[in-house]
């Protein structure tokens, strides 16, 4: 049986997953009676909600092209979204070829880019599938013209700028050579994989070389390495050591379990030989990049370096009056262990334990990677507060202050696109290309500090009546480009504790935009909307109306109608919340808080500040 390694890149929802799950159902990976969920790559609940993949995931399929040859093809689906882009630089590694899918309307997206430009680095020769062909808005030809040109851009080799091209509806389940095809199996996708990607070019007779790729952990088997198999055979239970990229030897043990991927599944097998990618479990220290090899070999392959963090939050421990109410996880304790472990699987992801030892500052690629996170240890019962994010700065050779800049490409109605280039100037983003994009859009593309993006999303969504596309990918560190305004209202703060009235609520809306309703239960230094002004306001939400036998004169006695109260995601509390406030996160609530609850505390925290 001969091998392919394939790589699918693609933005996100641009139908890679959906695509997957039609090369599942037509090789005969699922039985004809196997129910079978829909997205079945996207494993994790988060996944399939956002509509997002997050993971990089490895799965297998054997193709039989009835001349008595089968194929095993190893697919590594790979995540779209640039937060997550730690995980597609170092997978590339793994494969001999990629499928580039592009949506027929859409074209080549940010993430598009960045993903390609890696793979076409590493020599790897591209399958072009334009996917979505029987939208109604394609615009096939054109899109054709903007992939080529961007494999110029991206200084690819004349071979691979002779790629083949497919024509695919992933959510049919066809693809064709003929751009006008409507119907079909994925049968041509098939056989351009098969002729086009080459086999693994490795040593069967070498010593046995492995680099680690992904990171997993298992309950049972413990730290799961995912990887491909670079030269040689690994047996079970074969004595093994891991290096680091200086050759240094890490630690050394045996190869406990070896297992191959078949379909969704990760299969114990005995061996495995070269050019197979394969999980593997018997090391408690090596981690992504390290070199896995027989105790013979010395020189460790080379590893795609990872790309830094540039972004953090700190994570502490929920210190609220309303602490430990809906949550079971509440200690700094178990968020300490929770954070170390994810910082073991996740290599995008730096952990560090703060001064005062109830807080971890946990730092990342991007707010949607961090806030996924959150998302993830509130479902697991954990309470936390989270403080705004910052960028983490850096030093060039001369010491002057650098920090992370990022590509910022905007899809706008015309119409929408003077208030953008202005908003965009205000967080110092200079505009590097603006161009028609057809149907009355316009493609603006910036470079922006990612300071200056912080909290600017729902802004935008705003600006744009939800109709606008925005995709940020980190480009550089650059130049410090001095004070950046943030957010420009001031918030309402609740004056004591008990429950929201709507006696009192009512007269409040005058002040600004109310984000609690009639009857939740409110603390003191807890935000319960925002100001119309500048400054943070005080005020008494809980106040009741005195009852007496009494009628009022005038018709008084109409019932209030508030307005329903503003609820936000976990995002856009983040985004929102300035230095001196924090996101109580609870399983079952999102409340906004400063990070001193006492009106006092937070005067003497101002004048230090003002001081400094």
């Amino acid at each position: 049986m001969s091998l392919r390694n394939v790589a699918i890149i693609a933005h996100v929802d641009h139908g890679k997953t959906t695509l997957v799950d039609q090369l599942f159902r037509q090789s005969g990976t699922f039985r004809d009676n196997q129910r079978v969920e829909e997205r079945a790559m996207d494993s994790n609940d988060l996944e399939k909600e956002r509509g997002i993949t997050i993971l990089a995931k490895p799965t297998s399929i054997e193709w039989d092209d009835h001349k008595g040859h089968k194929t095993r093809i190893n697919i590594v689906d790979t995540p779209g979204h640039a937060d997550f882009g730690g995980e597609v630089e170092r997978i590339l590694s793994m494969v001999d070829g990629v499928i580039l899918l592009v949506d027929s309307a859409e074209g080549a997206m940010p993430q598009t880019k960045f993903v390609t430009g890696k793979a076409l680095a590493l020599g790897l020769r591209p399958i072009v599938v334009v996917n979505k062909v029987d939208r109604s808005d394609a615009r096939i030809q054109e899109v054709l013209d903007e992939v080529f040109d961007l494999f110029v851009s991206l200084e690819a080799t004349d071979e691979q700028l002779d790629f083949p091209v497919l024509y695919a509806s992933g959510r049919n389940g066809y693809a064709s050579t003929d751009e006008n095809a409507r119907e079909g199996t994925l049968t041509p996708m098939f056989e351009t994989i098969v002729s086009h990607v080459p086999e693994p070019t490795v040593d069967v007779d070498a010593p046995f070389t492995f680099l680690v790729t992904l990171l997993d952990r298992d309950n049972f088997l413990g730290r799961i390495l995912t990887g491909r198999v670079n030269s040689g055979t690994v047996r079970l239970n074969q004595p093994i050591h891991a290096l680091d990229n200086d050759g240094k030897i890490v630690e050394t043990g045996r190869a406990s379990k070896i297992m191959a991927f078949r379909g969704l599944d990760r299969v114990p097998v005995d061996e495995a030989k070269a050019g197979d990618i394969i999980s593997m479990a018997g090391l408690t220290v090596a981690t992504v990049s390290n070199t896995i090899a027989d105790t013979s070999v010395s020189e460790p392959l080379h590893a795609q370096p990872i790309d830094p963090p540039t972004l953090s939050m700190r994570f502490a421990v929920n210190d609220s009056p309303m602490a430990g109410r809906e949550g079971s996880k509440v200690t700094s304790r178990m968020i300490r262990d929770r954070l170390l472990r994810e910082g073991e699987s996740n290599v995008a992801i730096k952990v560090t334990e703060a001064a005062d030892r109830d807080s971890y500052e946990v730092a990342g690629r991007g707010e949607l990677q961090l806030g996924v996170l959150i998302e993830t240890m509130r479902r697991e019962g954990f309470e936390l507060g989270i403080s705004r994010p910052r960028v983490l700065f850096g030093e060039d050779e001369n010491g002057a202050k650098t920090e992370p800049y990022e590509t910022v490409i905007i899809d706008v109605d015309e119409e929408y696109s003077g208030t953008v280039v202005e908003k965009m100037n205000v967080r110092k983003a200079e505009m590097t290309d603006m161009r028609p994009s057809g149907g009355g859009k316009t493609r603006i593309t910036f470079s922006a500090p990612s300071r200056g993006m912080i909290g600017y999303h729902g802004e935008f969504l705003s600006d744009t009546r939800g109709t606008g596309i925005m995709n940020r990918l980190f480009e550089k560190y650059g130049a410090h480009k001095g004070k950046i305004e943030g957010r420009k209202n001031g918030v309402l703060i609740s004056n004591g504790s008990g429950e929201a009235n709507s006696y009192a609520l009512g007269p409040l809306e005058d002040r600004g935009i109310l984000f609690v309703g009639h009857g939740e239960a409110l603390y003191e230094g807890m935000v319960i909307g925002e100001n119309a002004k500048t400054d943070d306001l005080e005020v008494n939400p809980m106040k009741a109306k005195q009852l007496t036998n009494f009628r009022a004169s005038g018709g008084k006695d109409d019932a209030i109608r508030l307005t329903p109260p503003k609820k936000m995601t976990l995002e856009q509390a983040i985004a929102y919340i300035d230095d001196d406030e924090l996101v109580e996160v609870t399983p079952k609530s999102i409340r906004l808080r400063k990070r001193f609850l006492d009106a006092n505390e937070r005067k003497k925290a101002s004048r230090a500040k003002v001081a400094a």
